[in-house]
């Protein structure tokens, strides 16, 4: 099978489109035959070294984290799922033509395979954001980086839940935000002002998805540091704000079944580009400049 692969640390131009050897799957997991596989900026950190811990890199290396496919080997110890089935969800070097996923959904029938491979590493990460702070109907929540993967999937997600969405970008993306349900501020410099302007006063949850605003600023506009959650901003907790990284945060079989339900009532809507494989180093080109609006999808 072929694989996206680097052998040593750099940027996107050091990727190759090779021969690998197939992986299959084991006790709980499920291997695919891959329709598409999503770009997430975990990734192209992977990739640039970012996460090595200043260790060198032995031997390929690849990439991805989720996936759509058709299920062609089930392991020991699954149920629910036979060979033949669609699904979509996570697992390790997914961007290849072959995937073991750790976690899964069946695919909707409606859904096309982009989406479903865009909705894996995003669906998880919004459900286990939103399921921590607690986000429930009748409450305001600001989501910092509102047009990315999992900022657009946030939104959603609270919509569904019942929430009112506050949401910030760049000035280009301030309509989609409003097509997705969200009320959209610009984002840098005075973004608590404009969101406490558009909410009335505080809100009950901030969701930091992006990285970019001082903690600071955000537990200004929250009602207590702990109610501030973020995926991007590692030294959050040093002000009393919370992070998370998954781990025994994530309950990822649950939340896919949440977005697999969520796309089939088309409660969840992801804009997607796609690129075909051999021109994965643009799409990742793209996600590393973080002026995205919705995910990034490779297809063989």
């Amino acid at each position: 099978m072929k694989a996206l692969q680097f052998t040593a640390y750099g940027d996107p131009e050091v990727l190759r489109w090779v021969e690998a050897p197939e992986p299959h799957a084991g006790p709980g997991q499920i291997r695919v035959a891959v329709r598409s596989a999503s770009v997430n900026p975990i990734d192209w950190k992977v990739l640039s070294g970012a996460l090595a811990g200043g260790e060198p890199l032995a031997g390929p290396r690849y990439l991805g984290f989720d996936a759509a496919g058709v299920v062609d080997e089930v392991g020991d110890q699954v149920v629910g799922v036979s060979v033949g089935d669609e699904v979509f969800g996570r697992g390790a070097s997914t961007q290849a033509e072959y995937a073991v996923l750790d976690s899964w959904a069946l695919k909707p029938p409606s859904v096309d395979w982009a989406l479903a491979a865009a909705a894996g590493v995003a669906g998880e990460t919004a459900e286990r954001g939103l399921r921590l702070l607690g986000v429930s109907a009748g409450d305001t929540l600001f989501i910092d980086g509102g047009a990315g993967g999992v900022g657009a999937v946030a939104v959603q997600m609270a919509l569904a839940r019942g929430a009112t969405v506050i949401a910030s970008a760049g000035q280009a993306n301030h309509d989609y935000l409003r097509e997705i349900g969200a009320t959209p501020v610009l984002y840098g410099d005075g973004v608590a002002a404009r969101v406490q302007a558009a909410a009335g006063g505080k809100v009950q949850a901030v969701f930091d998805v992006a990285g970019r605003t001082s903690i600071e600023e955000l537990i200004s506009v929250a009602p207590e540091p702990s109610q501030v959650l973020s995926i991007a901003n590692f030294s959050a907790a040093q002000a009393g704000a919370r992070v998370t990284g998954g781990g025994d945060d994530s309950r990822p079989m649950e939340a896919l079944a949440q977005v697999a339900e969520l796309l089939e009532q088309n409660k969840l809507v992801i804009k997607v580009q796609t690129f075909p494989f051999d021109r994965a180093a643009e799409a990742y080109r793209i996600s590393q400049s973080g002026h995205l609006r919705g995910k990034l999808v490779l297809v063989p």
